[in-house]
């Protein structure tokens, strides 16, 4: 499964936080990175920092690291998006079973001119 480097600022400290995760989907230029902490009942610390900060940058498929725009799948687009994720990787829903909370899909897209940092 790809994996990428995500750069998040920390909501509390305000310092650039340097994550690897997997993309287990990637339409086009988006990039679909799920926060499921391995089934754990607390979201991981890169996710709460992309909600409350979603400019982000981005080392993805050997290219230098680029500024991209965070933001959670909608309910229908999990819905659409969540059954894609577990044929790529089994592991997801098995971490679905291990937690109350509903593991969100965060979209990793390209900044575009009107929504530059």
């Amino acid at each position: 499964m790809p994996v990428l480097e995500l750069t998040t600022t920390g909501r509390v400290s305000g310092q650039p936080r340097t994550v690897m995760v997997t993309s287990p989907v990637q339409d086009g230029e988006t990039l679909v990175i799920v926060a499921s902490r391995g089934g754990d009942d607390r979201h991981p610390a890169w996710f709460l920092n992309l909600r409350d900060e979603p400019h982000v940058d981005v080392a993805f498929a050997g290219q230098p690291k680029r500024p991209m725009q965070a933001r959670v799948a909608s309910a229908e687009e999990r819905e659409t998006l969540w059954p894609r994720v577990t044929s790529a990787s089994k592991g997801y829903a098995g971490y679905q079973t291990r937690t109350t909370r509903e593991i969100p899909l965060v979209l990793l897209e390209p900044l575009g001119p009107g929504n530059a940092p």
